[in-house]
């Protein structure tokens, strides 16, 4: 039987909570597969949550309460976990969060800047920071974090997601950073590429007319769940799970993978830029005349 000594104060807040649902699980006598036996969830996501690495539905923690007697407490603490979950990023993008821990595979074109996945922290609060927000410093280092942490799905401990990115060649010169953090962010790309976490195409600048023109996306394919799509503004996300419309953002993607250079080219710009900025050759600057 568990015993109360098990229960670390100190862990953050969905640890925490997982550990107390063992624990009274364990305390009532039952087995994962009795607790949630009767409701809509298996063991394993029942496991995953005592484990602090999935959050709890309103749903499940409405049964746990029930079954487990609990007077209410999961169902009350469960939105306590969802804001720890969270913290560091905006609400519209708390799905995404959760489902990309799930993910079998990710594949995401970010026209704009490097995908958060991919972000150093010099980039990263480059980024962050360009919205000045008036915000305290501490505010945006949890935002920092929050994307920094968010790469522990590449880390080798992990079972981790397939990551396909396509990024525009323009990303490569386009120094938001020093020239010393812009090689950092290139070596890193290099660096989970070489690594075998990721595969990146570049998409010459020069390539013309191509699918998601107009738009970023990210497309997430899981196991045991439908795929998603997810789009983001500068101050909003949608996620699409519509099956006609996800068909039909995975076909642009496919297109425009197969207008991007090899894999192996690509990683050769991405190389081949970093040591530009190392040696202090600076992306040529825009003359008046190529302005439309």
């Amino acid at each position: 039987m568990a015993t109360r000594k098990e229960i670390d104060g100190s862990a953050g807040v969905p640890q925490f909570y997982g550990n107390e649902l063992r624990f009274k699980r364990e305390e009532a006598g039952l087995t994962l597969e009795k607790l949630v036996d009767g409701s809509f969830f298996g063991i394993t996501y029942l496991s995953e949550i005592e484990h602090g690495h999935r959050r709890m539905p309103v749903e499940l923690a409405q049964h746990v309460d029930r079954v487990l007697k609990t007077d209410g407490f999961f169902q009350r603490r469960c939105e306590d976990v969802r804001k720890a979950r969270r913290k560091g990023h905006a609400d519209y993008f708390e799905r995404v969060l959760e489902a990309e821990k799930h993910a079998s595979s990710i594949e995401q074109w970010s026209p704009g800047v490097f995908p958060g996945l991919l972000q150093t922290a010099a980039y990263a609060r480059a980024v962050i920071c360009a919205e000045r927000m008036p915000e305290l410093q501490e505010e945006t280092d949890a935002k920092v974090n929050a994307r920094l942490a968010r790469a522990s799905l590449f880390d080798a401990s992990h079972q981790t997601p397939q990551y396909w990115a396509i990024l525009p060649e323009t990303l490569l010169r386009l120094p938001i950073v020093s020239p010393q953090h812009m090689a950092e962010q290139l070596d890193h790309i290099t660096a989970l590429t070489r690594r075998g976490r990721i595969i990146t195409q570049i998409l010459p600048w020069n390539s013309g007319p191509h699918p998601l023109m107009l738009s970023n996306a990210m497309v997430l394919d899981f196991a045991d769940a439908p795929p998603l799509v997810y789009m983001e503004g500068q101050h909003h996300g949608n996620t699409v799970d519509d099956p006609g419309l996800v068909k039909q953002y995975r076909r642009s993607y496919d297109l425009l993978r197969a207008a991007a250079s090899p894999p192996d080219a690509s990683l050769t710009m991405i190389e081949e830029a970093a040591e530009d900025y190392r040696n202090g050759v600076q992306p040529a600057r825009l003359d008046r005349r190529h302005l439309a």
